[in-house]
Order: C-alpha cells, then sequence, then structure tokens
C-alpha cells in the first residue's frame, strides 16, 4: 500500500488532479490504520490476552442514577463489541428497579478481547446533570468494571466445594419478565474470597451450576494472577483497587465534555464517539503505558 501511495502522490504532483489527492488520503488514513492495529497487537503479550473474556459492571451506590450510568457503560461495551465483529453472550442481567442495570455479566468471544479489555478494569465516574433530578443538578456516578479472561478446563484451580455456598433463584429478563417459571438461575458464593458468580442465561440449573462455576474458576484465576503479580512488583502505581473513589476513568457531561483516564492523562473530548463505543484510543493509551511500565 506505501508503494501505491508513493506513485499516486506522482502523479499528483505531475497533473494535479484532485481525485489523485482525494485517493492518496484514503489511502493513508487506511494505512494508518493497519499500522495502529499492527503496534496494538504487538502490545498484547499477556499470557492470557488472547483469550475470551467475562466483563461484569456493578453499579455504585446512588440508586437510579448509578444504575442508568451501569447501563450507559453497559451500551457503550457492545458498541464496542459490535464493531470488533467479536460476540456476545449475556451470562446474567438484572434490570433496576425504575431505570438501568443492577448488574450484569456478559461473556465476550474474539482474538485477544482479554488483552483489548483488561485496560477497563477499575472504577468509571460520571459528571452530568441528572435525567432524573426535577432540579436538573450535577450528579456524580460510579460504576465498577470488573474484567478477567476466560480459562481453559485444563488449567488447575483448586476449589473445595466445602467452600461453596449454592443459591438457586426464579431466573428473569431484562425489564423483568420472566424467563423461566423455576427456580433455575445458580447464584455460587466461594466463601473464603466473597467472590459471587451467578448465571441464569441457560434452560437448566445444572447448565447454569456448570456456567457459573467455570466463571468462578476465571475470577479465581484472575485473582490468583493479580496475587503473583503483586508480589512481583515493590510499587504497583498503575493500578488501583476497584473500590469507590479510585476511579480509573471520568466521564465529563457538565459543565464541559471531556473524558480524562487517571492512569495515563489522556484525555479526550468527543465525549458522545466514546459512549457510542470508540474506546480504542483509551485502551491503546492505557497498553503504551503498561508496557513502558512494565
Amino acid at each position: 500500500m506505501y508503494e501505491e501511495i508513493s506513485v499516486i502522490l506522482e502523479l499528483y504532483e505531475e497533473e494535479h488532479d484532485a481525485d489523485l489527492k482525494t485517493q492518496a488520503e484514503e489511502k493513508i488514513i487506511k494505512l494508518n490504520k493497519k499500522i495502529d492495529q499492527v503496534e496494538l497487537k504487538s502490545l498484547l503479550t499477556g499470557e492470557n490476552d488472547y483469550n475470551n473474556a467475562y466483563l461484569e459492571i456493578h453499579p455504585g451506590a446512588g440508586g437510579t442514577e448509578s444504575h442508568d450510568w451501569a447501563s450507559m457503560l453497559y451500551r457503550m461495551y457492545k458498541k464496542w463489541i459490535d464493531n470488533k465483529g467479536f460476540d456476545m453472550e449475556v451470562v446474567d442481567y438484572q434490570s433496576g428497579e425504575e431505570a438501568g442495570i443492577k448488574r450484569v455479566t456478559i461473556k465476550i468471544k474474539g482474538d485477544y478481547a482479554y488483552g483489548y479489555l483488561k485496560s477497563e478494569n477499575g472504577v468509571h465516574r460520571l459528571v452530568r446533570i441528572s435525567p432524573f433530578d426535577a432540579n436538573k443538578r450535577r450528579h456524580t456516578s460510579f460504576a465498577s468494571v470488573f474484567i478477567y479472561p476466560e480459562v481453559e478446563d485444563d488449567i488447575e484451580i483448586d476449589i473445595n466445594e466445602g467452600d461453596l455456598r449454592i443459591d438457586t433463584y426464579r431466573a428473569s429478563g431484562a425489564g423483568g419478565q420472566h424467563v423461566n417459571v423455576t427456580d433455575s438461575a445458580v447464584r455460587i458464593t466461594h466463601e473464603p474470597t466473597g467472590i459471587v458468580v451467578q448465571c441464569q442465561n441457560e434452560r437448566s440449573q445444572m447448565q447454569n451450576r456448570k456456567q457459573a462455576m467455570k466463571i468462578l474458576k476465571s475470577r479465581l484465576y484472575q485473582k490468583e494472577l493479580e496475587k503473583r503479580q503483586k508480589e512481583r512488583e515493590k510499587i504497583e502505581e498503575n493500578k488501583m483497587e476497584n473500590a469507590w473513589g479510585s476511579q480509573i476513568r471520568s466521564y465529563i457531561l457538565h459543565p464541559y465534555q471531556k473524558i480524562k483516564d487517571h492512569r495515563t492523562n489522556k484525555e479526550i473530548g468527543n465525549v458522545e464517539a466514546v459512549l457510542n463505543g470508540e474506546i480504542d484510543e483509551l485502551i491503546f493509551s492505557y497498553l503504551q503505558y503498561r508496557k513502558m511500565e512494565d
């Protein structure tokens, strides 16, 4: 493509044809995108970067406002998944009482899904004029995003059945409608770590339990990876706890519009584009940052 662009530019120098200039500009844009993709993949060298990923979103305190923010993030990631040509499976979903969502867990299937999305792990902060406030006051909302890789069945993760509390309940879909009249949904609590996983997407309780156990295995594996990483690193400045107030990124809609990643200091003014799934620039910036830190 580089040679083709060179030829077009040489012809343009001779003929000054506007169409040739347009062709060259379009091909340069395409070439730059390919270069960015190659550079991006060169940063995805982690042990599990190539794997599928699980993504969870949990709203923070604040009721309807934070539930709505969680649903906005969910929409953003769905748009990104669609743009990437990845597949998505909803594992667990619970709507908020008035708006938004209380929680959601999805599985993303695609090459390097985990490698891309690991940049999103942490607390996301929204500042805006609340559409739920009759007095049109500014509100700050938080939602926590958890990302972990899908792990293969042959990875050794020791799970003691005695450490598990398994509850069943009636599954319901988005909007509150029942999708099953039996107690087929499964919630598993791993008591030593406090990790809770839920699955209601499958038709039977047995299938939901199997899927929930697979998610639990992935969560425990991710927890072990993080433990080992912390042991290796004396100071880990680029990673914050998934706790309210330690946000990794702010989405400011009022009094001005800006998105800022607090780890990399990357700022983007086109908030609408990001909320419509265009987060690759933020992902790329984070991966570059991690590479330099390593």
